[in-house]
């Protein structure tokens, strides 16, 4: 039976998600609110929802089964609970909680209520986390015992316009938002492949010199002046991975902002902005075709009016050949997809989760994992690279 859902927060992302949550048949109305109540009404009128909400205590009060947030991510973790406890499900952008605290609060929360929660983290459906994840479950890496996330996005690559749109005339103070605190797109492209958990970790953060009033620690709302950040992980069962996180560089994130390495005992794989390919002890394949999503909307597509050119890119790549699309609903055939091909995945996921009473594939216990690491990431680099342990939650009950 098709269940309700109210969208928190009505900025860039949000109208690529309440496009496919409409075209789902499990899902019923879509209400929206915005903390500037223009920008829901404007959400509402352009996709036909069935209204607007004036805030979000509003929305908890209101009869909607379920709570999508794409509010500024620092915020995410007290908001879930609350709507948890509320008894609405959530699906939550990334990532899933900026402390160990709100973390264990989510998880307490979904055991206590039995209510679907998801963090929708592109990384689990990018192309190249999908391929290792066959091969892991072929067992042709061998024995993993190493590999590498990157999450490679400029500043100036659309960010500052992002910021700015969403911070309004203090953006500054949010735009130095510490990288390793939005660990999950290197870390979940990993972990999405890799039956591990991170177990301690060293990091360095690099501090920023350019001078513009971003990532200054006396303006930073979080403190911080790193911009660039690389770290190291050890993992249970034995073996080590590597993030960085940089948001200084010298990068065509454009063409591909996540990219991932592997290495076993009987095969690798890696991937750089461009191509991407399978070696083994007899050789080297080209699996670049394989893995490259077709763009499915055009970049001068007036629903991408409010996003910057440069981050455009990750709204309308379509899915790659491996992507398994059967399990999609047919109205999701023709959709604006985004994220190297994630976004028709992860609605897909959450929805079938809370109509099925099932896990979904991000689930509280997973996304944990996801983003619990580079909580503590950044901690070690506050602390010049000291090794923590990172602490576990394990895996979902049953």
């Amino acid at each position: 039976m098709p269940f309700s859902i109210g969208i928190v927060g009505a900025g860039q992302f949000a109208g690529q998600f309440a496009k496919l949550f409409q075209l789902h048949p499990g899902v019923g109305d879509i209400y929206a609110t915005d903390l500037i109540p223009e920008r829901a009404e404007k959400l509402v009128a352009a996709q036909g929802l069935a209204g607007t909400v004036g805030s979000f205590d509003e929305m908890l009060a209101t009869g909607v089964d379920a709570i999508a947030l794409f509010t500024q991510r620092w915020t995410h973790g007290p908001l879930a609970v609350r709507a948890l406890r509320a008894g609405k499900h959530v699906y939550s952008a990334v990532p899933m909680a900026v402390s160990e605290e709100e973390t264990a609060a989510i998880i307490e929360a979904v055991k206590e209520t039995g209510l679907t929660y998801m963090m929708g983290e592109t990384s689990h459906y990018n192309p190249a986390t999908v391929y290792a994840r066959e091969k892991v479950a072929g067992n042709d890496f061998g024995r993993l015992f190493y590999a590498e996330g990157d999450y490679v996005h400029d500043m100036d690559l659309g960010f500052y316009d992002a910021y700015r749109y969403s911070g309004g005339e203090k953006w500054k103070e949010t735009a130095s938002y510490p990288p390793l605190l939005y660990p999950t797109h290197s870390i979940g492209g990993v972990l999405g492949a890799w039956r591990t958990h991170a177990t301690s970790v060293s990091a360095v953060g690099v501090t920023d010199d350019r001078g513009d009033g971003v990532f200054d620690r006396e303006i930073s709302q979080f403190g911080n002046d790193f911009s660039n950040a690389t770290a190291l992980f050890e993992v249970s069962g034995g073996g080590s991975f590597r993030t960085n996180e940089f948001r200084r560089v010298g990068y065509p994130s454009h063409i591909r902002e996540s990219r991932f390495r592997f290495f076993g005992t009987e095969g690798s794989f890696e991937q750089l902005a461009t191509v991407s390919f399978w070696q083994d002890k007899t050789g080297v394949q080209d699996v670049s075709e394989h893995l490259q999503a077709v763009p499915t909307l055009s970049a001068d597509d007036p629903s991408l009016d409010n996003v910057a050119p440069a981050l455009r890119d990750a709204f309308i790549s379509g899915t790659a050949p491996v992507h398994d699309r059967s399990r999609l609903p047919r109205e999701f055939a023709h959709a604006p997809n985004g994220h190297e091909g994630s976004h028709h995945f992860l609605v897909d996921d959450f929805v079938t989760a809370v109509n099925e009473g099932s896990l979904p594939s991000v689930n509280a216990w997973v996304s944990a994992r996801y983003t619990l690491p580079g909580i503590v990431a950044h901690e070690s680099a506050r602390r010049d690279g000291e090794r923590l342990t990172v602490p576990d939650f394990g895996e979902a009950p049953g």
